[in-house]
């Protein structure tokens, strides 16, 4: 008996609705990724093993290998109170058109005594022209600064306050700047701060190394 023979149809595909779901999907992750915080300037920081993730909101400094200061106010939600903090504190005297302009600034790396003058002028001054925040042993204006961060966040947790300082240094920047750093933080009692490097591989037959290999055993 012959076999039944079963016409061939061409096969039609309807790729709308595959097309609809592949450009959903890219919408939702460029929306939904995390962009890179702004760099001040180009900074070679130092290498290290530790593999702490840097918190998202926080508060960096950033020193340059030709000892200059910039100051990062990452948190959004206290960026405000701190410059308002400081115009008061230091008496700057700026008006609230000044303020609503420094408020946008993504860093901070002028003299107080400049800040008004910056403010005023067309366009913002790029990082490569300013001079940086002075942190000399007769002038260092980041412990005031430091001073406006915690009456920001007077009244919560220090603890908290210290997870999110960050300091960022060029791996030639000498140290007695860093001691400067360092000595603003003291004088506003904060003790603890963590310092951004670059991350690399466990060395191979160090102690690190044998006590994560301990740890998964």
């Amino acid at each position: 008996m012959p076999k039944v023979k079963i016409p061939r149809k061409s096969t039609f595909v309807d790729m709308t609705a595959m097309c609809d779901v592949a450009f959903l999907l890219l919408t939702f992750f460029i929306l939904a990724t995390k962009q890179k915080p702004p760099e001040v300037l180009s900074v070679k920081t130092p290498t290290s093993v530790s593999s702490t993730a840097a918190p998202e909101k926080s508060i960096l400094i950033t020193l340059t290998k030709d000892g200059k200061v910039f100051l990062m106010l990452g948190d959004d939600t206290k960026k405000a109170a701190i410059i308002e903090d400081f115009n008061t504190t230091r008496g700057l005297q700026l008006n609230s058109n000044e303020l609503a302009k420094l408020k946008k600034w993504e860093f901070i790396g002028l003299p107080a005594n400049k800040l008004k003058s910056a403010l005023n002028l067309a366009q913002e001054i790029p990082a490569s022209q300013q001079e940086g925040i002075p942190t000399d042993t007769t002038n260092n204006e980041l412990s005031y600064w430091m001073r406006s961060v915690t009456n920001a966040y007077a009244g919560g947790d220090q603890r908290d306050l210290e997870k999110m300082l960050l300091v960022k240094g060029d791996g030639e920047a000498l140290y007695p700047i860093f001691k400067n750093v360092k000595n603003a933080f003291k004088a506003n009692d904060l003790f603890k701060f963590r310092i951004v490097t670059e991350g690399e591989n466990v060395p191979l037959g160090s102690e690190l190394y044998k006590t994560g290999k301990t740890e998964k055993k």
